[in-house]
């Protein structure tokens, strides 16, 4: 069975940090471009990283970029994002999913991965 199960969302104040954790199982993960999504109340689902296993390439959206960052242990299948600066715009559910439409590269991040996790929330406040 396919599964990408997301962990680590919380409760932080703003400056704040946070490690999400996304396990993969029942597909070859090497094979994959991994990627993090959120959904904000009443917005709509943003891609704001990938990690290419092809090619060890990492992508960042420009409202994340230089606050997350996106690494892999390949060895337990698992994608973490670590989240620092944390503001109450960060708010939201934060899913992880996975696409080998480009054989183990990211595609854009406004592509629909076909390989979609539950989500766990973060909540940014005081």
């Amino acid at each position: 069975e396919v599964q990408l199960v997301e962990s680590g969302g919380g409760s932080v104040q703003p400056g704040g940090s946070l490690r999400l954790s996304c396990a993969a199982s029942g597909f070859n993960f090497d094979d994959y471009a991994i990627g993090w999504f959120r959904q904000a109340p009443g917005k709509e689902r943003e891609g704001i990283s990938c990690l290419s296993h092809k090619d060890g390439n990492r992508y960042y959206a420009a409202s994340v970029e230089g606050r997350f960052t996106i690494s892999s242990d390949d060895a337990k299948n698992t994608i973490y994002l670590h989240m620092d600066s944390l503001k109450p715009e960060d708010t939201a559910v934060y899913y992880c999913h996975a696409t080998a439409i480009i054989g183990g590269i990211c595609p854009s991040l406004q592509y629909r991965f076909e390989l979609r996790g539950q989500g766990t929330l973060v909540t940014v406040s005081e």
